[in-house]
């Protein structure tokens, strides 16, 4: 064969072959949210999308409300139910961290079944990655493994150090952590997902959120969106019940409590609906004026994400929402009260805030999945 065909010949099969590398079939991704209400599902869908836009297979991994919810946004995906934490809040918020220790036995079992059913799918070949947030017992050493977290330190109070290192010593295990916020300063997370002391990488990929701004006529002064785990998501609906169902305010009411149908009915001059699934949810906050809700972190992001005027309400007992209400009411961004002093005159704190503007980023996921093709 003369030595140019060769040559020729050469460079055809390597192009093929290139050809070939880069339409290989991708692994699949266990994303595994933990279920504390709706957040960390929700802020998980960003990830799932830009997963399967970048040719992966994704493996949903849930329990409760929150699977229900990603079941409904992908309903064409595969999924496997994992472990629930029970999780719970007591009636009286100061009751919060007693409560959470006398569950903690049940949370450790929780764990080490999780752990089981993903070492499971590890020895079969049917996940080559996961993605955890906060479910500790979602990982493992044989493939890459991401732990989700804002929360680098985690508040609780005078307890605040060793629950800290608590969860700091379980990140470590993780081949990476992502913090969904941006490194410098001005940021959503605060000395949450802020801190010099940490002995692992942290990659800061910019806040997650599902939603887009879009211009659109306003149906509603206000939008109630409601979530958390019970009995306060309940105590908070009553009271914005009350608070609202005697104004002449046009009021939008998302209760958070996924059901296999959505349903909606008129009390006064308020719409209330079960749930609505991301697009509706979108739309909706597009279609109002400003929005009441709690100062979850996944929230926080989705209402900086559309840049909307908000007023929050943290969830009595969770410090992780006290503070983050706290710290950006102190910076002049959004305003804040207790569950028990809000009033519908609070609203009227709203124009004298700056708002949750200038929070975007631009994440490179092609960046942040190589992870998941490395041999």
């Amino acid at each position: 064969m003369p030595k140019e065909w060769l040559l020729l010949f050469l460079r055809v099969m390597k192009a093929y072959n290139y050809k070939f590398h880069h339409l290989k079939k991708k692994g699949t991704i266990l994303v595994a949210p933990l279920h504390w209400g709706l957040g960390h599902a929700t802020r998980c869908i960003p990830i799932i999308k830009k997963l399967l836009e970048h040719g992966f297979q994704v493996l949903l991994g849930s329990d409760g409300a929150a699977l229900t919810l990603l079941r409904k946004e992908f309903p064409n995906l595969p999924y496997i139910e994992l472990p629930a934490y029970n999780i719970t809040y007591p009636k009286k918020g100061e009751f919060f961290k007693l409560k959470l220790f006398l569950k903690l036995p049940d949370i450790k079992r929780a764990m080490a079944q999780e752990k089981k059913m993903v070492q499971r799918l590890v020895d079969e070949g049917s996940i080559q990655g996961l993605v955890s947030d906060n479910r500790l017992g979602v990982r493992s050493k044989k493939i890459p493994s991401i732990f989700i977290t804002h929360q680098i330190n985690v508040l609780s109070g005078n307890t605040s150090y060793f629950s800290s290192r608590m969860h700091q010593k379980i990140i470590k295990k993780y081949d990476a952590c992502w913090v969904p916020d941006v490194e410098g300063s001005p940021n959503l997370s605060g000395k949450l997902g802020h801190s010099n002391r940490v002995d692992f990488p942290v990659t800061y990929i910019g806040p997650l959120s599902r939603m887009h701004a879009e211009d659109r006529e306003k149906k509603y002064d206000v939008l109630v969106v409601l979530s958390g785990p019970e009995p306060q998501r309940t105590l908070l609906e009553v009271k914005m019940l009350e608070t609202f169902e005697k104004s002449d305010k046009k009021v939008l009411m998302v209760r958070g409590v996924v059901e296999e149908e959505a349903h909606a009915y008129q009390k006064g001059s308020i719409t209330i609906v079960n749930f609505l699934q991301s697009k509706a949810l979108e739309t909706a906050i597009n279609e109002s004026t400003l929005v009441v809700s709690r100062s979850g972190y996944t929230t926080i992001m989705d209402l900086a994400a559309m840049e909307k005027d908000a007023y929050f309400v943290p969830t009595p007992g969770q410090f992780e929402q006290k503070y983050l209400a706290k710290q950006l009411k102190e910076k002049g961004i959004v305003p804040s009260c207790s569950q028990e002093k809000f009033t519908i005159e609070k609203l009227n704190e709203i124009p004298l805030y700056k708002g949750l503007k200038d929070f975007r980023h631009q994440t490179d996921f092609k960046k942040l999945f190589a992870l998941f093709e490395r041999e």
